[in-house]
């Protein structure tokens, strides 16, 4: 039988025990937190508790957490919300190059709406430089969006810094944490932003639930209309048992945090070296500095990803080629691409991202079948040009 390896975690991550156990207890409770008899009272109490504990875990006030249903509506009210809200003062909106979809359909749909949006190169190491900011900011601009880590290089961008050449000009500043909520402490005072967004399931919680955190005084439009449920700013009766599970969550990413990061960097170190012993040709995409521990972009010139990643997975190991939301596109990466890899170099990427249950066995096996197909895919490549 083969041995089953998940690397994908990026994509999203298993559920932890103690989340599923604290799911479990709360699953009798059915009242409507919005309702004002006892049933309703309990669940509201916990709700609120819940509340609390995603609030600590970036070090918010509770009352600046509004529960969405994940990382994309969290993007989508981030962005929607703040253009709307600020449409009086001006229509220009800078993203970079290299966000998330949720971040980047969104401000394709607002540029629908009559919005202006510039969207920031980043380096070749997939890092947007704070000059670059500096130069796109207008009179007329109202919002920035510039995410914390990338999900599919794992690079760190400088957040405090480029939040800070927009607060002095007077501009708000989102960032999508969802990639590197767990991995490494969030404080949303030190970072200086003004909406943050992050999701359960990227951090051992479960699917279907995240949070948009929004600074105190900033105004925000809902884009879910209906009760004034979430202080009147999401409409929609909270997904009480993933909440309860996504508070759980967020206190065992705080309680493990340092231990998962000396796990991921000594997996993430055995892997590379072991990759440089075995395969002839391959790059690292992204910074090496300035990267979450647990994200390895790998290029493999000439080779097709998905070849690469269908072979790994026979052999039971799950790698991916880039967001999970695009997986099955056959366009390039827009990630790599922006990073200046050309199409050709894109589509020869996988994306291997470790988590907690990951062992040294893990990268051993996945070391062993990795060299035999990349070979064959060199070879079969080989076939197909000396027959042209």
């Amino acid at each position: 039988m083969k041995r089953r390896v998940y690397f994908d975690h990026n994509a999203t991550t298993p559920l932890a025990p103690e989340v599923w156990q604290a799911m479990g207890e709360v699953v009798s409770n059915f009242g409507n937190p919005s309702s004002i008899h006892a049933f309703g009272r309990e669940v509201k109490v916990a709700l609120e508790s819940a509340r609390e504990k995603v609030a600590h875990f970036i070090g918010a006030r509770p009352s600046e957490i509004i529960f969405t249903s994940g990382g994309t509506e969290a993007d989508n009210l981030a962005l929607f919300g703040v253009a709307h809200a600020f449409a009086h003062r001006g229509r220009h909106i800078i993203i970079s190059q290299i966000e998330h979809h949720a971040v980047l359909e969104s401000a394709h749909q607002l540029e629908k709406q009559g919005f202006e949006v510039t969207r920031l190169a980043s380096t070749r190491e997939g890092i947007v430089l704070p000059e670059e900011l500096m130069k796109a900011l207008r009179p007329d601009t109202i919002l920035v969006s510039i995410m914390a880590a990338n999900n599919e290089t794992g690079t760190i961008q400088p957040i405090a810094e480029l939040a800070k050449i927009a607060r002095e000009r007077g501009v708000l500043f989102h960032t999508d944490a969802v990639q590197i909520a767990g991995k490494r402490p969030i404080n949303v005072a030190e970072l200086g932003v003004d909406l943050l967004s992050i999701s359960a399931h990227k951090l051992y919680g479960p699917k279907g639930v995240g949070a948009l955190w929004v600074r105190r005084g900033v105004k925000l439009n809902p884009i879910l209309v209906g009760g004034g449920h979430e202080q009147n700013r999401r409409a929609g009766t909270e997904n009480f048992i993933s909440i309860i599970g996504f508070a759980r969550a967020c206190e065992l990413a705080v309680a493990r945090m340092e231990t998962d990061e000396k796990k991921f960097l000594a997996l993430s170190e055995k892997l590379q070296a072991g990759l440089k012993e075995k395969v002839e040709d391959f790059r690292i995409n992204g910074s090496l500095e300035r990267r979450l521990p647990n994200t390895l972009n790998i290029s493999f010139p000439g080779l097709d990803g998905e070849a690469i990643i269908v072979g790994l997975d026979m052999e039971g190991v799950a790698v991916a080629s880039g967001s999970a939301c695009t997986s099955g596109a056959t366009e390039p990466s827009h990630v790599l691409v922006a990073l200046g890899l050309s199409e050709r170099e894109a589509l020869g990427s996988i994306r291997v991202s470790l988590g907690r249950d990951n062992t040294e066995e893990d990268v051993d096996y996945f070391l062993a079948v990795l060299p035999p197909i990349v070979e064959r895919l060199k070879a079969l490549s080989k076939e197909v040009v000396e027959a042209k």
